[in-house]
């Protein structure tokens, strides 16, 4: 049987390999100063190619949350859990679940952490700051 092997994404790796290392990458536009999440190659704001990677504080405010109960089979276990869209400080938003059950509003500061997912790859959490 031959070794499955995980695909290889230009865009998306380095954000990866960021997350197994404790850093939230995102890519940031020399030309027009956006920035750029989730992770692509083309700036969606000005269409300049190759932007530049950078790293996050990981700090930002609460825009939305959601607790699950009903959740689909890879996180069944864990309900349920609250997810939430953060703002973060650098100017773009992204996804990521929160750490506890401590109660979160929209608003509320929060800090990025990185635990393991369901495909045992690290992903993005949220614990209140």
């Amino acid at each position: 049987m031959a070794e499955e092997t995980q695909a290889i994404d230009p865009d998306g790796d380095p954000y990866w390999q960021g997350a197994a290392e404790g850093e939230l990458r995102y890519r940031k536009c020399g030309a027009c100063d956006a920035s750029i999440f989730y992770p692509r190659s083309i700036c969606p704001k000005c269409g300049a190619t190759d932007p530049d990677w950078a790293v996050s504080k990981g700090e930002g405010s609460v825009y939305a949350c959601s607790t699950v109960h009903r959740a689909p089979p890879a996180f069944a276990d864990n309900a349920p859990y609250t997810v939430l869209l953060v703002d973060l400080d650098e100017g773009f938003r992204m996804m990521g679940g929160l750490v506890g059950t401590e109660a979160i509003a929209v608003g509320d500061r929060v800090t990025v952490t990185f635990q393991d997912g369901p495909n045992g790859r690290p992903a993005p959490y949220f614990t209140p700051a």
